[in-house]
């Protein structure tokens, strides 16, 4: 059989080929477990599906689905699922395996998964949108559940996505399941803190690595592209520790002001108009948002947009990746010879997966926290996990990219030599 045929082979400047040279760097620091590498460059399961509704207007509509399972040596599959018309399977792949190395490297008892479908939900109206979501969760039905694989939000999805994916499932079985997503209202078991949690997890990891730099946030100059969910809420939290946001680019184009955005203007502005409705700074084409003079980068909007180009330009001294795979492996490189430090997206996002894995596990007691205990269990096992992947990097004088993906992946394949091959 032709390889260049199979779907494991990645195309040009894709996110699995991110991915998968992600994980060759580190080979050489997993010792005997080396041998079970090809796992983590595999998909355990891959399913396409379609996904027809019939359209206000009468027609037919049909929309490419995918559920992408790559490793669940540790536990069930934990991952998004994405709206968006540009969703491939070999970005969801990429996603989902993203996912497995996350909760590995914050040791959450979960393996990876992705999913999403082909679609601009901008031009759905609310009844389509119900029917492309509960046709879809319908669809993968076969592969989710509480203790196989628990979806969540992710781009273009929210809370009341997550109601409809629970309702619908929790339909076919035959009984209120709960436990299937997270990311839900509150009052359908949602979890206290979720919304805020990835962009709380991109703070607090930026906040110890710009201490372990010497930068001081009072006053620090932060440029942010990508202002939804993790984006703004970082934005809000490094501003109260005093820092100047004085950058934001999202899908409506970028807003630069030298004195800081008034964010407390700017957020409602964004939310609803885009940041370029906001009068309080200056708009400037969206190539010149890399050329803004700034001490820490914030990119957390999609993959692939630090490119090569883009890493000579920055004049950032801290990368806190807020997207996933936002920076191409030959940008990496070039930060590194450039002494900048980029604290990676599989531990400065996993705040988001931490308390989905909280929600998960106060839907099946039943028993909710408040709050502020929530945001203390967050702290301490980002914290942690941060910790432990710095000495990792400072004992083998390797990025932390590389150290996070270390102990992630020697969590990993250690399960998977331990469980050993069935049948």
């Amino acid at each position: 059989m032709s390889e260049k045929l199979s779907f494991v082979n990645p195309t040009a400047n894709s996110p699995w080929g991110t991915y998968l040279s992600q994980v060759d760097r580190v080979v050489p620091y997993l010792g005997p477990l080396a041998r079970w590498v090809e796992t983590l460059k595999r998909p355990k399961r891959a399913l396409i599906v379609d996904v027809p509704i019939e359209m206000d207007d009468g027609t037919i509509a049909h929309f490419e689905g995918y559920r992408v399972q790559h490793n669940l040596s540790r536990g069930p599959g934990k991952g998004g699922v994405r709206f968006h018309p540009d969703v491939t399977l070999e970005e969801v792949m990429a996603l989902s395996a993203w996912m497995t190395i996350k909760t590995a490297a914050v040791n959450l008892p979960y393996g990876g998964a992705k999913g999403g479908i082909r679609v601009d939900p901008k031009k759905l109206s609310l009844q389509e949108l119900e029917k492309v979501t509960r046709r879809y969760t319908s669809e993968i039905g076969i592969i989710i559940g509480p203790h196989t694989d628990i979806p969540a939000p992710d781009v273009n999805t929210n809370a009341q996505i997550m109601a409809w994916m629970m309702d619908t499932y929790s339909m076919n079985v035959g009984g209120t399941a709960t436990g299937v997503v997270t990311g839900k209202p509150l009052h359908l078991g949602g979890s206290l803190g979720r919304v805020k949690a990835t962009g709380r997890g991109v703070f607090v990891t930026g906040r110890e690595a710009a201490r372990r730099l010497g930068l001081d946030l009072r006053g620090a100059r932060i440029a942010v592209q990508g202002f939804g969910n993790v984006g703004s809420v970082a934005a809000e939290l490094f501003a109260e520790a005093g820092a100047k946001i004085v950058a934001v680019q999202d899908h409506t184009g970028t807003i630069v002001n030298s004195n800081g955005l008034d964010l407390a203007t700017l957020i409602p502005v964004a939310n609803k108009e885009g940041v370029v409705a906001f009068k309080g700074g200056e708009v400037v084409p969206n190539e010149a948002f890399w050329d803004v003079a700034c001490d820490i980068l914030i990119p957390a909007a999609l993959e692939g947009q630090i490119t090569a180009e883009r890493a000579q330009k920055t004049s950032a001294k801290l990368v806190l990746e807020g997207a996933n795979g936002p920076t191409v492996p030959m940008a990496d490189d070039i930060l590194a010879e450039r002494g900048v430090l980029v604290v990676p997206d599989v531990i400065c996002n996993a705040g988001g997966v931490t308390v989905s894995y909280f929600e998960w596990v106060q839907d099946f007691s039943s028993f909710f926290w408040d709050e502020d205990e929530i945001n203390v269990r967050l702290d301490r096992i980002m914290m942690k996990a941060l910790n432990q992947i710095w000495d990792t990097a400072d004992r083998h004088k390797i990025t932390l990219r590389t150290a996070t993906y270390a102990v992630a992946c020697e969590r990993i394949l250690m399960a998977r030599q331990e469980r050993g091959l069935y049948p």
